[in-house]
């Protein structure tokens, strides 16, 4: 190491999964971005490492296997503090209750240990689980763990009902790449071709694509469109099923797992989101930034972000009023243009990469509720 030069730092990040979803993707986004100044150990409860393929080759970066035994957030608890005393990285960084062990193996302090919030599963959708509160607030409050949420609402629930202290909790939005020049005008649309309506989601329950299925089954009745649905999942044959029983299997594709799914983006002439809970959705950002019209479910900071982009777009996570909101999106062409323009620039405004990267290489280097004095 020549003089001067910082020390590598060693992050030892824990996922319940390293499959690419949403906190996989933003985690390979800064990496890529921030290169090797980092050495990153990658822990996932379940022993799948796909998302890294997607990481740069000048990434420094190991999958760390582990025997994890099922069976409640502290069976492993002796295991995983045995791996922090070993390896004693810089910085833990666990991700959503999936990985809430480590914050057990991490009581007392072993090591500094940021935890990230993302949003929940179905079993949380409608409200949060009296026992997971519980073991939030004592696990991430007693041991002053600086906590990362994803969005606003997850801020209010963090500070409101897990009884964090707020000056522990930060919001860092997630970002996106903006493309010099948004899409010229809408493939379908324009040419008199099928609409394509596109969605890029893991299959789910919670990101209930039957929804958007059905809902798009009632505009097939009426026009000519495509939907594709971009991810997979284990859901992947009951919505194949669905698609078949409602008779628009030839108009539906499922792309399954895609390296890059955002190059699918191209395609679309809408985007639409179904799901029962989100929090702030990467791939919701991403088609914004490219420049296309969306319609969403009310959920998360969803309802924030389109606003004042395209409110009448947006609608409660039930199948009567999304199947409308599609529907009336759709009988609105003339608007397009003006939606998509008002959605890339709410992105390049609040929601670019440059800054979701820059405020989480704070995060780290340590520097996130760090007082002065540390």
């Amino acid at each position: 190491m020549s003089e001067g030069a910082r020390p590598q730092r060693v992050l030892l990040h824990a996922f319940s999964t390293f499959k690419l979803g949403g906190p996989q993707a933003r985690f390979v986004q800064l990496a890529n971005a921030l290169g090797p100044a980092y050495r990153h150990i990658v822990v996932a409860m379940d022993n799948c490492f796909d998302a890294g393929e997607r990481l740069d080759p000048a990434v420094q970066w190991e999958p760390l296997l582990l025997d994890v035994v099922k069976g409640g957030a502290l069976a492993n608890r002796g295991a995983f503090r045995a791996v922090l005393q070993r390896l004693k990285p810089d910085l833990l960084l666990s991700y959503n209750w999936g990985a809430i062990e480590w914050a057990a193996a991490n009581l007392p302090r072993v090591v500094r240990h940021v935890h990230v919030e993302d949003g929940f599963g179905p079993e949380e959708a409608a409200q949060q689980l009296p026992r997971r509160v519980w073991m939030r607030r004592v696990l991430l409050g007693w041991n002053r763990v600086s906590v990362v949420v994803a969005s606003r609402n997850l801020e209010r629930i963090a500070t409101g009902i897990w009884k964090l202290p707020a000056s522990r909790v930060s919001f860092l939005p997630n970002g996106v790449d903006i493309p010099a020049e948004a899409r010229a005008g809408f493939p379908g649309a324009d040419a008199g071709r099928p609409v394509c309506i596109g969605t890029v989601a893991g299959l789910r329950p919670e990101k209930n694509i039957a929804r958007l299925i059905r809902a798009f089954a009632g505009v097939r009745a009426r026009r000519s469109a495509r939907l594709v649905v971009v991810g997979d999942g284990a859901q992947r044959h009951d919505l194949q099923t669905l698609a078949e029983q409602l008779g628009v299997e030839g108009d539906v594709e499922f792309t399954g797992y895609l390296k890059d799914p955002s190059k699918r983006l191209k395609d679309f002439d809408l985007f639409a989101l179904s799901s029962d809970t989100e929090q702030l959705p990467i791939a919701l950002l991403e088609a914004m930034a490219v420049g296309m019209p969306v319609v969403a479910t009310r959920v998360g900071d969803v309802g924030d972000i389109l606003a004042d982009v395209s409110p009448d777009n947006l609608c409660e996570p039930e199948d009567g009023p999304f199947a409308a909101a599609l529907s009336r999106a759709l009988e609105r062409l003339p608007m397009w243009p003006a939606w998509a323009k008002a959605g890339r620039e709410k992105v390049q405004s609040a929601y670019s990469k440059a800054l979701m990267t820059a405020q989480w290489k704070r995060v780290f280097d340590g520097q996130l509720h760090r007082s002065p004095t540390a």
